[in-house]
């Protein structure tokens, strides 16, 4: 097996803010290869600022472990899966690329896309929201008029959060879904999410904290809205502690490290009757195909990173007004563009 790989410095259509005033124009994000015989699976890792892990991180963390990367006799993904998890215990980015890589690699060595390998179909699947950042309210309303969709996920976490939502509701009918990426108070949360349900909104995503448990528990008994974990739920551990804190979680596959720790995820919230969203962090067509694979076991998705980007690399994926479909190609099912 050979290992390659390629930084990316994708821009998007509009400069991206959430809550503590957080914004970029561009998305760095490592793009991987593995290659065994005539085969290539690819995987994509967004670098994040709020974990800490860098592109540069990355690549050093790859140079350093490169022939045990490839040393490894591959057969299937989950073992390879646990290998990486030993060999980069610190990385779990870079370990969530390596994952996908070998989920798309064994995808092709058995001539079927993913989601037929877990045995389940496209004939009931969840649509995507489009994430309108925190901007000026004239800014984000020209966003939503440029791209009409059926479901708006809107950036929140502001002390006009209020006012936001009542502007944007007045010029359109869509369902809002409410992001407060931990930016409010456990009183701003009493106070705003009553307001929101009036508003339409449909669920509202880590109001508080990661670790302000027992104001989410507080949050978990008295919201009229269901109340989603993100930065909350980052690995699989995380997943019982949220249990009677969170009415869902939202799995992002960069921060759980990868397709195959997601896949147990699902199973365990679901043993727990939690309600299941899967999230992206503005990756492109590449590392938003894998989240393409699990639509059909989810009940909310958020994976708009390619139509935020005003570039991509690759291709596999179409949207079509919210609802999406991969290309039935093997593994991932995608393209690369060069």
């Amino acid at each position: 097996m050979k290992l390659y790989y390629h930084q990316l410095n994708l821009p998007f259509e509009y400069p991206f803010t959430i809550s503590g005033g957080r914004t970029k124009t561009h998305q760095p994000s490592l793009l991987v290869a593995l290659q065994l015989g005539n085969l290539v699976g690819y995987g994509e890792a967004p670098a994040i600022t709020y974990y800490n892990i860098t592109v540069e991180q990355m690549i050093a963390d790859i140079e350093q472990k490169k022939k045990m990367i490839e040393k490894f006799a591959f057969t299937e993904p989950e073992r390879y899966w646990h290998y990486l998890h030993h060999l980069i215990p610190n990385n779990p980015f870079l370990v969530a690329a390596l994952d996908m890589a070998g989920w798309d690699l064994y995808g092709k060595l058995k001539g079927q896309p993913l989601y037929k390998l877990w045995r389940t179909t496209f004939e009931q699947t969840p649509v995507t929201d489009y994430t309108i950042g925190i901007d000026a309210v004239e800014k984000m309303v020209h966003k939503m008029k440029a791209k009409p969709w059926p479901v708006y996920k809107i950036k929140a976490g502001t002390a006009n959060d209020i006012q936001t939502i009542e502007a944007l509701r007045k010029h359109t009918d869509a369902v809002f879904r409410v992001d407060a990426n931990a930016g409010w108070t456990t009183e701003e949360a009493m106070h705003k999410i009553p307001l929101l349900k009036e508003l339409g909104v449909e669920l509202v995503e880590q109001p508080l904290a990661k670790d302000d448990w027992d104001g989410m528990k507080i949050l978990f008994r008295e919201s009229p809205l269901p109340l989603f974990a993100d930065e909350s739920c980052v690995a699989e551990h995380d997943v019982e502690k949220c249990h009677n804190h969170f009415h869902g979680i939202n799995i992002k596959l960069t921060k759980c490290s990868g397709i195959t720790p997601a896949i147990r995820m699902i199973a365990t919230a679901k043993k727990m009757n939690m309600q299941i969203m899967m999230g992206c962090m503005n990756e492109c067509t590449v590392g938003s195909a894998a989240v393409a694979h699990f639509l059909p076991q989810l009940d909310f998705v958020d994976m708009d990173g390619p139509l935020l980007l005003a570039q991509d690399v690759a291709t596999g994926i179409s949207y079509d007004f919210g609802k999406v479909q991969v290309s039935n190609g093997p593994g991932l099912g995608i393209k690369m563009k060069q």
